[in-house]
């Protein structure tokens, strides 16, 4: 498989948990973290129904894959996330070591790919991570947008 016909395989798994996010009333955020072609960790926003503000898709997933491999260092990963991380999964998979990040549609508000906030790919931290932004980005922003249209 060549890398981008992998991109979006794995994408379109993060999209089946925002999708399983969003039948919960959850924000439609999945992520699947990726180590050797096999999915090592998965997640999908889940702070109102774990009451749990931490509980974002990424984090999840970071979590499994920490407890599956046995390890707070998660080098030689990728992550697929239907939406660029907020601060607070950005820093987490600079401290999980996570090699590549790759995430389909921008968050304006709180997006810390350059959206708001450029973090992943600032100079001063001991580990930086690749990113691919844009992977089936139209998919991804058309269920925030209709998630979000739907609830106004």
């Amino acid at each position: 498989m060549d890398t981008n016909h992998d991109h979006h395989y794995w994408m379109e798994k993060a999209l089946e948990l925002a999708r399983k996010a969003e039948s919960e009333g959850e924000v439609p955020v999945g992520a699947i973290l990726v180590k050797d072609g096999e999915i090592v960790g998965q997640g999908y926003n889940h702070p109102i129904g774990l009451n749990d503000p931490c509980a974002h898709a990424e984090i999840l997933a970071l979590r499994e894959a920490g407890q599956k491999l046995a390890n707070y260092r998660l080098v030689d990963t990728t992550m697929y996330v239907t939406l660029e991380p907020c601060a607070m999964c950005a820093m987490a998979m600079v401290h999980a070591r996570v090699k590549t990040l790759v995430y389909a549609t921008k968050e304006p508000r709180t997006g810390a790919d350059g959206s708001l906030y450029q973090l992943l790919r600032h100079a001063g931290h001991n580990h930086q991570l690749e990113v691919v932004a844009g992977v089936m980005q139209s998919e991804s922003a058309a269920m925030l947008k209709a998630f979000f249209r739907a609830r106004r």
